[in-house]
């Protein structure tokens, strides 16, 4: 065997073991819907909201959950002072929080003009026309981020629950 034969077979050895390697190291496993949006940078702010009202190990859990998740810019677009006083007051904002979140996996695709019932008891108006779905005033601008136990959207909008 000449050590040119040798030197090719290593190569090919050696190309076919980083090429597996690559692979894996961009293989993400599906994780739960509070992972999804604690690894989604778009949705920082609601990731921290999430932890501040107490809400992370009920999306880590059983489900399905389907999670209108308002980005970062939708937080922006909110008053400071309605941001305040939902950081004053952790039972209201459980109650914004949880108005995104539906009982039940709705992918993109399954959404039908209709009324959904939100954790918080509140009802939701969804659409969809064509590929464009909105829930509310927010439309949906990240569809289906899978996850182990549901399904988040990325919406332009934070969705504010009717008064009681």
């Amino acid at each position: 065997m000449s050590v040119f034969a040798l030197s090719r077979r290593t190569l090919i050895v050696a190309a076919t073991v980083l090429a597996g390697l690559s692979g894996c190291a961009t293989v993400s496993q599906p994780v739960s819907v509070a992972d999804t949006i604690a690894r989604t940078p778009s949705l920082s702010t609601l990731n921290s909201l999430v932890s501040k009202a107490g809400l992370t190990e009920a999306l880590k859990g059983a489900g399905p959950f389907t999670v209108f998740a308002p980005s970062n810019d939708a937080f922006k677009a909110v008053p400071a002072k309605t941001l305040d006083e939902l950081a004053a007051n952790p039972e209201k904002l459980k109650a914004v929080l949880t108005f995104h979140v539906v009982p039940g996996k709705l992918a993109a695709a399954d959404i039908k003009n209709s009324n959904v019932k939100s954790l918080n008891g509140a009802v939701l108006a969804v659409s969809k026309a064509g590929a464009f779905v909105t829930v509310e005033n927010a439309a949906v601008t990240d569809a289906d981020l899978l996850a182990t136990n549901g399904v988040v959207h990325v919406v332009d909008t934070v969705l504010l629950p009717p008064a009681k």
